[in-house]
């Protein structure tokens, strides 16, 4: 127990809660911008790049932190990425 209202339960819930919200929302952030606006993702180096380095530290993380499952997904998901960005962009 690390507090009265605070278990290592709660908090482990809590955590991968937290950053699993953080996954969800850039993936529905950076879906919203190639559906919606396509122009503007496209044409953005700096929304590129950060969607790139994003991708790159959860790569990190899993390789690291993680079970195989997630890693293969984020790496996954960061090869699409980079292969969606030079086919649109080329």
């Amino acid at each position: 127990m690390l507090a009265r209202q605070t278990t290592i339960w709660r908090a482990w819930i809590g955590f991968n809660a937290s950053h699993s919200f953080g996954a969800i929302l850039f993936g529905l952030i950076y879906g919203f911008l190639a559906l919606a606006h396509a122009n503007l993702l496209l044409r953005s180096t700096f929304l590129l790049s950060l969607g790139f380095l994003l991708l790159a530290g959860y790569v990190t993380l899993a390789w690291y932190y993680w079970f195989s499952i997630p890693f293969r997904g984020i790496v996954l998901a960061t090869l699409l990425y980079i292969a969606a960005v030079f086919t649109l962009c080329i």
